[in-house]
């Protein structure tokens, strides 16, 4: 028997062993800034529109009052709760109702906010 020959197409590429990334140019004008937009346009560090201020939801209440149909809400908080309404009045009472949870949520009732 003889062995088979791999074929170059099939072997695994050689790990570069020269220098990393490559860095921009200084730009024509020497200035030494990269250009990376079009001409004319500076370019500039944005704040991050994402960067949240400390605070976060934790409860939702979605209503649903499409004309001519049944309207329904649903009150969904991280503590677990978990409620939905379908009717005109059952609607109205689940949202006074999540609107009374708002003040007595163990994750909203903090230190500070029963000290005032």
């Amino acid at each position: 028997m003889t062995s088979r020959r791999h074929s170059p197409l099939k072997s695994l590429p050689s790990t570069p062993t020269g220098p990393g990334h490559a860095k921009p140019a200084p730009a024509a004008s020497g200035s030494g800034a990269p250009k990376d937009v079009a001409e004319g346009v500076p370019s500039s560090v944005l704040p991050d529109p994402l960067a949240g201020d400390g605070r976060y939801p934790i409860a939702w209440l979605t209503i649903s009052a499409p004309r001519g149909a049944v309207p329904t809400a649903t009150s969904i908080c991280e503590c677990g709760r978990n409620l939905f309404a379908a009717g005109h009045r059952k609607a109205l009472a689940l949202i006074d109702d999540h609107d009374r949870h708002r003040t007595l949520c163990p994750l909203r009732t903090t230190e500070e906010r029963i000290a005032t």
